[in-house]
């Protein structure tokens, strides 16, 4: 039996996520959690060979909880299934120690192979994943300027680039609107960009929102 616990901050798509898993008779939902704090607890109370996880949770994402398993050396393994393009997060994950990547737009019956390919220790990408990460071999992964962005600036950028006030960056992400100015900074920097605009520009022209 696959012991999996469901990460994701909207109830909606968590019972939507475990009723897919449901139709498999070898995977079995042992908890779920809607932030940072609950996966944690939920890992530590609950049987897990799989860590389903979105990336947009509040506080604390997805990508800190890759980063405090992969520090621990934890025997998890993590299916992030996120509703950001894979293009411009797939192989962020996957380098962050995620094995496999999949889009909630995907076809519900990719979920359980997805959580079958990972619990077996594979890798779980799809076709166009994985036409990117041979195209990575070649090409150095700061030929973009936001390649170099941490999972906040990202995360900020795109907050940004759809319109919303740092006010409102800041009650979502769980954060002050001071800290969220400073993230504003630091991507503006990278960018070389000077405003708001230009950000949004950027993030248009690179696909990202």
């Amino acid at each position: 039996m696959i012991h999996v616990i469901l990460c994701d901050d909207h109830a909606m798509i968590r019972r939507g996520i475990r009723d897919t898993l449901a139709e498999a008779v070898d995977i079995q939902v042992t908890a779920e959690a809607g932030s940072y704090a609950e996966v944690r607890e939920a890992m530590r109370n609950s049987a897990c060979e799989v860590l389903v996880l979105d990336l947009n949770l509040p506080g604390r994402g997805g990508m800190e909880v890759l980063s405090s398993l992969k520090e621990a050396h934890s025997p998890i393994k993590v299916l992030i299934v996120s509703m950001f393009p894979e293009d411009q997060y797939a192989i962020r994950c996957l380098r962050a120690g995620a094995q496999g990547y999949l889009n909630k737009a995907g076809d519900p019956a990719d979920l359980i192979s997805a959580v079958r390919t990972v619990a077996q220790g594979g890798k779980y990408v799809t076709p166009a994943v994985a036409h990117m990460l041979v195209e990575s071999l070649s090409t150095p992964e700061n030929q973009t300027l936001h390649a170099a962005l941490s999972e906040r600036e990202l995360q900020t950028l795109l907050k940004i680039a759809s319109g919303k006030r740092l006010a409102d960056i800041a009650e979502e992400l769980m954060l002050s609107p001071k800290t969220v100015s400073v993230y504003r900074a630091r991507v503006l920097e990278k960018l070389k960009l000077s405003n708001n605009a230009e950000l949004t520009v950027y993030a248009i022209r690179n696909e990202l929102v």
